[in-house]
């Protein structure tokens, strides 16, 4: 029996390995994006240690590349380096396999729920959840999707069934990218596991988003919801979040907004907020985008907030730069 066994797997080995031999080597296409932003903020609470500076910039390259066996089974890989850190320079790195049974995905990068997350719609540079705020202003981030970051982790996708598509993905908190305890081999992190549902469905003159998703972290527990609702040029939406920690305060935060979209021009309105014990947060963003050319577009954003905490803090913001994706 046991030579029967081993005669099989090797015929299956490298029957596979045929398949892959016959497709074509992967080749990684180079893209990625380039932010340079100008503004200035004015707040009752200047950042420790001084004023925020009035340029910010951030760029990533990306490297991907495929290749599809013979069986269909697609393979590939994405690798992306951070223009700018003080930490890891690579910000995400995996490998993922398609076919007719979903997508797996493996290695350095965020969790189903958090790529499954639905927000409200937002095209200016700041916006108001989980956006660059706190890089303008002392401010409190708020967030209605507030995953675990980029982990090496597994992550497992449904194929799509009626518009609806489920995700899953565990992970053993190495932790994420750059952080100074980030550790390989002890394995002393605690299980992440995280999961989301969404839908997307397009109808006569209107389309629907809706999403699902938690994340579980020893006793850490969040979970949110999100809809998105398109007709004509109009988008509303929203999202709702909250944290249950196994010590300290719970969170709620949530956020809302409209967009719309004509021609190359795109306007939207967000208003975000945020508490958590006796902290208050809140924030509108009116965010401008407006489209010069294939990969170039102008940006701004004209943003409030308001915090109330052991100091209080409000303040306004203007941000305004270009744009480049290749």
């Amino acid at each position: 029996m046991k030579k029967i066994l081993f005669a099989s797997s090797a015929i299956v080995a490298v029957a596979f390995a045929g398949q892959a031999s016959a497709s074509e080597k992967i080749k990684l296409a180079v893209g990625g994006y380039m932010e340079q932003w100008a503004g200035f903020t004015d707040q009752d609470v200047d950042a420790t240690g001084g004023r925020y500076n009035a340029f910010q910039s951030d760029t990533e390259v990306y490297f991907r590349g495929s290749t599809t066996l013979d069986n269909g089974i697609e393979i590939g890989a994405v690798i992306e380096l951070e223009g700018e850190t003080s930490g890891d320079q690579v910000d995400e790195q995996y490998l993922f396999v398609n076919g007719g049974f979903g997508r797996f995905e493996l290695g350095k990068n965020d969790s189903a729920a958090d790529a499954m997350g639905v927000t409200a719609p937002a095209v200016g540079p700041v916006g108001v959840n989980d956006g660059d705020i706190t890089n303008w202003a002392n401010v409190e981030l708020i967030d209605t999707v507030p995953s675990s970051g980029d982990q090496n982790r597994a992550t497992y996708y449904t194929p799509v069934f009626g518009g609806f598509r489920a995700g899953v993905s565990f992970a053993d908190d190495s932790n994420r990218n750059g952080a100074s305890s980030y550790n390989d081999k002890a394995g002393t992190g605690d299980n992440i596991v995280s999961a989301g549902l969404e839908y997307k469905g397009d109808f006569d003159g209107w389309s629907l988003g809706l999403s699902a998703e938690g994340e579980n972290q020893d006793e850490d527990n969040w979970y949110g919801a999100g809809v998105n609702v398109g007709f004509g040029n109009f988008t509303v939406g929203g999202s709702y979040g909250n944290v249950d920690p196994d010590a300290g305060d719970e969170t709620d935060a949530f956020d809302i907004g409209v967009s719309y979209a004509m021609d190359a021009a795109a306007v939207s309105l967000t208003y975000g907020y945020e508490e958590t014990g006796d902290n208050e947060v809140q924030a509108v963003d009116l965010g401008f985008a407006y489209t010069l050319g294939a990969g170039v577009a102008w940006k701004s954003s004209v943003f409030w907030f308001d915090e109330e905490d052991t100091v209080d803090n409000d303040g306004y913001g203007v941000v305004t730069g270009i744009r480049l994706d290749f």
